[in-house]
């Protein structure tokens, strides 16, 4: 297909996504909307064993914590803040967590758990914690799961978040 403009053939053709920096904003909270996929989105995770295994992995790497998740059959959406400032990296917190929960997965013929990478976002000025975790509790019925959000069993909050915007 013939490219339609020159800024098409500007576009770069990336395979994996752009991690950013995240960055404090003038007094603002920092908070990360992440989405970490399972390995060829095998549906292994929304059960009791694999959901207490994730969140052990998640309180024992501490470089950050999470906030509101909601983890689903193939993919797990939560909200983290760095715990300490300056921030470590969140690529290597997420490998590290990943790592954990892969060296204990009680299932070897499951292996591999994870996809290689991540998608991560900071929310910024005109977004609200609230309103996106409206979003993303959604999450279950919007894949047919259940049939309202708070009957899903494998959601929750490990840390409250404040959402300070000046």
């Amino acid at each position: 297909m013939p490219k339609n403009s020159v800024m098409d053939s500007d576009l770069p053709d990336r395979k994996r996504p752009i991690h950013l920096p995240n960055r404090p904003l003038h007094n603002r909270s920092t908070i990360l909307f992440v989405t970490v996929c399972t390995h060829q989105r095998k549906p292994i995770l929304a059960n009791d064993p694999a959901v207490a295994l994730i969140i052990d992995s998640w309180q024992r790497a501490s470089h950050w914590l999470i906030g509101r998740y909601v983890i689903l059959p193939d993919h797990i959406h939560f909200f983290c803040s760095p715990s300490e400032w300056p921030s470590r990296s969140l690529v290597n917190w997420i490998k590290y967590w990943k790592t954990l929960v892969s060296c204990e997965w009680p299932r070897p013929e499951e292996q591999p758990i994870w996809q290689l990478d991540s998608w991560d976002r900071q929310l910024r000025s005109n977004e609200s914690y609230g309103a996106k975790w409206e979003y993303v509790k959604s999450n279950p019925v919007r894949h047919g799961l259940v049939e309202h959000a708070e009957d899903w069993p494998y959601q929750g909050e490990l840390n409250e978040f404040e959402w300070y915007d000046p």
